[in-house]
């Protein structure tokens, strides 16, 4: 089944890029989202996370997701996964920890909209060696396709990440602004002042600790 065939409910497409609708959004027309990277930022950061006893909610993240949720801002989680294009997992491995977050998040009452995964990577195997791959951030594609399958208003979206390709990603795909999270890989030298280079007029860059910083910061989530 390729992405253009999705249905609710999770596949890999012919293209090589992991989408998981899994509940519709709120309300009628173009709405703003609030996108997530994954290791980090809802998850706690492990070296190419793949096994499901490491996975660990960033504290703070559901109840910022569970916020959005009823606001009826649509989350939705957009990741790189160069573990997968480097052979160190599969996409088995990958569901397993994304099904453990997902009941981890229903446990305190919060969910998630939509996952995006992207696998390739330059330094990747076949058919994963793909370098400056459309839907790895920083490029937009895995923001472009869920605001194409959840009708979303981009330019009044927002995203949280730990890395400056995160707020990358939401500058290119014209969001109105990112938060980058010292959590994860955040606090790696160099990686806050880049994503706080990218600020400009017409696009905010916030900063804080964590995920857990973003009530009362990002304006969705006021």
């Amino acid at each position: 089944m390729s992405a253009g065939e999705l249905k609710f409910g999770a596949v890999v497409g012919s293209d090589g890029v992991w989408c998981e609708l899994l509940n519709r959004t709120q309300g009628a027309g173009l709405r703003p989202a609030l996108f997530l990277d994954r290791d980090g930022v809802v998850v706690e950061e492990v070296h190419y996370l793949h096994r499901v006893e490491d996975t660990r909610l960033v504290p703070g993240a559901s109840d910022v997701i569970g916020h959005a949720n009823r606001a009826g801002v649509p989350v939705v989680v957009v990741t790189n996964q160069s573990g997968i294009g480097r052979g160190t997992y599969g996409w088995p491995e990958f569901a397993a920890v994304q099904e453990t977050m997902l009941e981890a998040l229903n446990d305190a009452g919060a969910f998630v909209n939509a996952v995006y995964a992207c696998p390739f990577h330059e330094d990747g195997i076949a058919p994963w060696r793909v370098a400056e791959h459309p839907d790895r951030k920083p490029s937009p594609g895995m923001l472009n396709r869920a605001a194409s399958r959840l009708a979303l208003d981009l330019s009044a979206s927002w995203i949280i990440g730990d890395r400056a390709g995160d707020v990358g990603a939401g500058l290119n795909a014209g969001l109105t602004g990112a938060m980058h999270v010292a959590s994860g890989h955040g606090n790696v030298e160099g990686e806050r002042a880049q994503a706080l280079d990218l600020s400009s007029e017409s696009f905010r860059v916030l900063t804080g600790n964590s995920i857990a910083d973003a009530r009362g910061q990002i304006p969705l989530l006021a």
